[in-house]
């Protein structure tokens, strides 16, 4: 019963956990390394990871990519993320997973054609983290230069571990919680999946 230990303990359990999976690692590693402003790696490879190792299942079991997140609003220009992302690719090439960096800065000016919602510029890497589907997605770690973990968790650990998925209201539709969380009862049926509420 991780979740119903005090906080700095599920923190300890969080970066044990995380650390059973060696491609995240790598992804730390090579992140810290590349640098890039107010960076995290987030949303689910670190759910997921914690789903697997407290259902029995190998780590990396299933997880389709790693995505980190950074915030750089001095230039929003697709050439200046686009150089970004080739910077990546090349430092993850060898990787068993596919690893996404995208500039949070500038998810406003392509959220709405992609998910039918106008988004507002965000302000922070934190403030894109906590717009996720569901609040057990809003989490994101990173390696400080002296290897300290710097976790970000605005809803806490509990549901995280307890295998508990919410819908968190900030930004996506219903039809987008709805789809993630179809897709993650197949893999992980022990998930105990909140509805999304009717408006009444």
């Amino acid at each position: 019963m991780i979740g119903r230990l005090p906080l700095d303990e599920q923190l300890g359990f969080l970066i044990s956990t995380l650390s059973r999976n060696e491609t995240l690692l790598e992804v730390l590693d090579r992140t810290t390394a590349m640098n890039p402003p107010s960076w995290y790696l987030t949303a689910g490879c670190l759910f997921q990871t914690v789903w697997n190792v407290v259902t029995g299942i190998p780590p990396a079991e299933g997880i389709k990519d790693y995505d980190v997140f950074y915030f750089d609003d001095r230039d929003l220009s697709w050439e200046a993320e686009d150089q970004v992302i080739r910077a990546a690719a090349a430092t993850f090439a060898d990787l068993p997973a596919e690893v996404e960096i995208r500039n949070e800065a500038r998810v406003h000016l392509w959220y709405e054609q992609k998910f039918g919602v106008p988004c507002a510029p965000y302000t922070s890497t934190e403030a894109a983290i906590d717009s996720f589907a569901a609040t057990t997605c809003c989490l994101g770690v990173r390696l400080e230069p002296d290897g300290r973990w710097r976790v970000y968790a605005p809803h806490g650990l509990s549901d995280v571990f307890g295998l508990v998925v919410r819908p968190n209201h900030v930004l996506a539709p219903r039809a987008v919680y709805e789809a993630k969380t179809e897709r993650w009862r197949q893999q992980w049926p022990e998930l105990t999946v909140l509805e999304w509420p009717v408006a009444t």
